[in-house]
């Protein structure tokens, strides 16, 4: 992690923390030391409902509503979609060969300068655009 540049989080991260999938205790390691630094900790609104809908589908309401008071309690900011960050992810979506859910995580790291927190082999394909932190 570098300096103050806040940390930008995609699905693919925090579904593997709170899934406890191997590779979960690097993410833990980077909340705790973004905690410790001050660093803040974003998700994208669209990232945020790719969690929601993953959840409900895969374990139910009820885990739903913990994961999303889980994210509220490690305090994550969940950056907006307006109409200019639709048009960059979808001139992302045209360039690149990644998900367009993971368009609008490139392009809020590009706006706000973060360093996106994945572990989604697509974003291989961008890293000469923003800096990755890989779990």
């Amino acid at each position: 992690m570098t300096g103050k540049a806040p940390l930008l989080f995609d699905s693919y991260a925090l579904l593997k923390l709170f899934q406890r999938e191997a590779g979960h205790e690097k993410v833990v390691r980077l909340l705790e030391q973004a905690k410790r630094l001050g660093t803040a900790k974003c998700i994208n609104a669209i990232n945020l409902g790719e969690i929601v809908y993953s959840t409900k589908r895969a374990f139910g309401d009820q885990k739903k509503i913990e994961v999303l008071a889980h994210i509220e309690r490690l305090g994550f900011r969940i950056l907006p979609v307006p109409n200019d960050l639709v048009f960059r992810a979808a001139e992302y979506k045209a360039s690149f060969s990644m998900s367009y859910a993971d368009c609008f995580a490139l392009a809020s790291a590009v706006e706000i300068g973060a360093v996106l927190v994945t572990g989604d082999p697509e974003f291989h394909a961008v890293e000469h655009l923003i800096k990755i932190t890989w779990v």
